[in-house]
């Protein structure tokens, strides 16, 4: 079972958009194809995201999303959480980069430019850094 930890742009796309290229991730995530990873950091930054007026998301529609992320996902505790040798310019992406990076080997599937500046330095460490999709 692959480990993927995903960017807060990526689960937009799971979860709010639901982003046509992402239905097979939605789907591998329901059937337990995937061991998605989430920290109690990450989970707070997903929150912060979709509670933004952009999105206009109710109160309900917001813990709906949250909760459903929350039963797909293996939350690792914080305290467990080493800080990657790689340092993003985006200090909210980095929380995803240290989940990566504790939990490799694995993938990091994210749409950020900056995350994937960090692709070949990421991969000699057992961390793939990618924004395709279809990689799982």
């Amino acid at each position: 079972m692959k480990t993927i930890v995903f960017d807060t742009n990526v689960l937009l796309d799971i979860f709010v958009f639901n982003d046509f290229r992402a239905l097979h991730i939605k789907q591998a995530l329901i059937d337990q194809k995937i061991d998605a990873l989430a920290s109690r950091q990450t989970l707070e930054e997903f929150l912060d995201v979709i509670s933004r007026p952009l999105f206009s998301l109710e109160q309900s529609a917001q813990e709906r999303i949250i909760k459903e992320w929350q039963s797909l996902a293996h939350i690792v505790d914080d305290n467990k959480i080493l800080v990657a040798p790689w340092k993003c310019r985006d200090g909210d992406d980095q929380i995803f980069l240290n989940l990566a990076y504790t939990s490799k080997p694995c993938a990091l599937i994210s749409k950020d430019n900056e995350v994937l500046k960090l692709a070949s330095r990421a991969a000699k460490e057992g961390v793939l850094i990618t924004a395709d999709y279809s990689s799982l």
